[in-house]
């Protein structure tokens, strides 16, 4: 292993063992029940024609677009899959679903960005419009880490919206872990501040802070994430280490114009997939990585404290055209 990948990784979780990862494999296909018996169970209709016509790449092409996937995205897709059929001249409908495949786990794999993930504390942001399950996601993220033995503190920097502070230290306190907050209505930049003078006092492993989950298109609102992030670099200047864009994959096409604006104004890392199991249309993970070069880290599965995954691109895809019992 180079120092580079000693020092560096894709996110702070640390490795699953094969016990974990096989329960988070089953999570996804649970997750993705609806969008497997819908646009794609009906994608993966298509390959059993008996030849590849003109008809099937328009198909495709639809269904991938109602699937969430987005108009350039599915063009994408279905342009690198007739290319491939022809350069290699394959006949054969099942092999194009094989290249299909192929491609799809590409788009979802080519955004990759290494993180610093022996800072200590590691810091990381987590930003989202209100509604799309960030005060769950830091909850879910806190237990993670807890569970594997390190010391986490939470930043309560929603001080805007009503209840947002409460539910975050119900949160914690679940959990098992301490939050520092001010109440409504106190400005975030101090909770920030004060979180991280204590996370560094108590050599806490991980500080998690939440934010305020403003309307994307309101810039003097998005402002205040630069604010945070440079008070968190006063004390820590490489921090934040990660920031998490929260996305609600209920709200389709909208969730990736979300997700375009965040990743200007916050220089988000990497993306959180939440609500998976409540669509059917679990596309938006390939628009996303494709519209806005960031890489899907988890997935919400569920509304338990165990119910996060983190994303596998393969066991995605595969979930996606897994065939029912």
């Amino acid at each position: 292993m180079s120092l580079l990948q000693r020092l560096f990784g894709q996110g702070r979780d640390a490795p699953r063992d094969e016990q974990e990862a096989q329960s988070e494999a089953t999570q996804l296909k649970d997750a993705t029940a609806r969008t497997r018996k819908s646009f794609f169970g009906q994608i993966t209709a298509l390959f059993g024609a008996s030849q590849i016509t003109d008809d099937l790449w328009d198909d495709l092409e639809a269904l991938l677009v109602q699937a969430d996937v987005g108009v350039e995205t599915s063009l994408y897709l279905v342009n690198r899959v007739k290319d491939r059929v022809r350069r290699n001249n394959v006949k054969e409908p099942a092999e194009v679903r094989d290249m299909l495949r192929a491609e799809m786990v590409r788009v979802l794999t080519e955004q990759q960005i290494l993180v610093n993930t022996q800072s200590k504390p590691h810091v990381v942001l987590v930003v989202g419009v209100n509604g799309a399950g960030k005060t769950t996601l830091i909850a879910k993220l806190a237990h993670r880490y807890h569970t594997r033995g390190q010391k986490v503190l939470l930043a309560a920097g929603d001080t805007f919206r009503a209840a947002a502070t409460e539910q975050l230290e119900t949160w914690a306190s679940r959990v098992g872990v301490r939050v520092i907050s001010r109440g409504q209505g106190a400005d975030p930049g101090a909770v920030v501040y004060d979180a991280v003078e204590q996370a560094t006092t108590e050599e806490c492993d991980v500080l998690i802070v939440d934010t305020a989950g403003r309307l994307h298109a309101k810039i003097n609102l998005m402002q205040e994430l630069t604010k945070l992030r440079n008070i968190i670099r006063r004390k820590i200047p490489d921090a934040p280490h990660e920031v998490i864009l929260v996305i609600d994959a209920t709200t389709g096409q909208n969730g990736v114009l979300q997700a375009k604006a965040f990743a200007a104004a916050a220089d988000v890392t990497a993306v959180a997939i939440t609500k998976m199991d409540g669509t059917a249309k679990g596309g938006i993970a390939f628009a996303i990585a494709q519209d806005i070069q960031r890489p899907v880290r988890y997935v919400g599965t569920g509304e338990k404290m165990t119910d996060l995954a983190m994303f596998d691109a393969t066991t995605f895809v595969d979930s996606l055209f897994a065939r029912e019992a």
